[in-house]
């Protein structure tokens, strides 16, 4: 049996020769993936021959990662925020940046929550779990994220409601805040994405065929409607569609638009209140 340092610097190499980003840290989170060791553990495993099964465990999910495999994908799971999501082909990967439509709504006030698009339930669970006591509400058109979703609420023991929806149309009640990551990619920018994003994320979940402005229009239209008074709406945007998203609300008049920044100073949400 081989030990586990050769495998992990053997993988390594190929990522890299891949043309791979972050190849050593793809490795490292596959081989505490095939180990099934946390990766603060992997210093004392590594010095150890791996086991037949672990070996071609690892293996396997190298050569998914060489056919540009999200790791999240392999491993099945994600980091985000304070939790950890599970994650399918049926739901987008949450990100980092969108932590910061997170910290946004944290700083609203609002007891009650619509999550428009839910996918995993990343934005919502974590938003729920900051404010024990709240209610929330997450919606999405494909059943098997929302399946995602009920099994990440179920795990990290938050207590949330989920429903198929094409934005607003199963909706009747009205909440505190409206928050969403619709997609924002416009369908001429699709073949430019990595991979990972083009070849294996839900393509409904990035793009929406036309110009990157359909999801917002569709919730700037219903999101009055759906608002208590003084209530808050908060979106994710790509960087740059601040001022054609924030135009959009402005139009339904919406009040107090504001455009955040994420932590590489890339405009990354709009936020937007109705009228008391």
């Amino acid at each position: 049996m081989s030990k586990g340092r050769a495998a992990l610097a053997e993988a390594t190499a190929r990522l890299v020769r891949a043309g791979i980003d972050n190849a050593a840290g793809d490795a490292l989170a596959l081989m505490a993936h095939a180990l099934d060791v946390p990766r603060h553990a992997l210093r004392d495993a590594l010095s150890q021959p791996l086991p037949p099964e672990t070996a071609a465990r690892f293996q396997a999910a190298v050569e998914a990662r060489l056919d540009r495999q999200p790791v999240s994908q392999i491993i099945g799971f994600r980091e985000f925020w304070k939790h950890r999501f599970r994650v399918t082909r049926d739901t987008l990967d949450p990100r980092p940046e969108t932590e910061t439509l997170v910290a946004s709504a944290l700083e609203l006030p609002w007891a009650s929550l619509l999550d428009l698009g839910t996918g995993t339930g990343a934005i919502l669970l974590s938003l729920l779990a900051e404010r024990p006591g709240t209610r929330g509400l997450g919606v999405d058109l494909s059943d098997a994220a929302l399946e995602v979703a009920r099994g990440n609420a179920a795990a990290l023991g938050v207590t949330a409601d989920f429903r198929h929806s094409d934005w607003f149309s199963a909706v009747a009640d009205r909440f505190d805040l409206i928050v969403s990551n619709p997609p924002y990619i416009a369908v001429e920018e699709m073949a430019g994405l990595s991979p990972e994003v083009r070849d294996w994320e839900p393509r409904a979940a990035l793009t929406d065929e036309g110009d990157g402005l359909g999801a917002y229009r569709a919730i700037a239209a219903g999101a009055v409607t759906h608002l208590t008074p003084g209530g808050w709406l908060a979106v994710e945007i790509g960087p740059t569609q601040g001022a054609a998203v924030s135009a959009l609300f402005a139009r339904e008049e919406m009040q107090d638009i504001a455009i955040r920044r994420d932590l590489d100073g890339r405009d990354r949400v709009v936020l937007a209140r109705r009228e008391a």
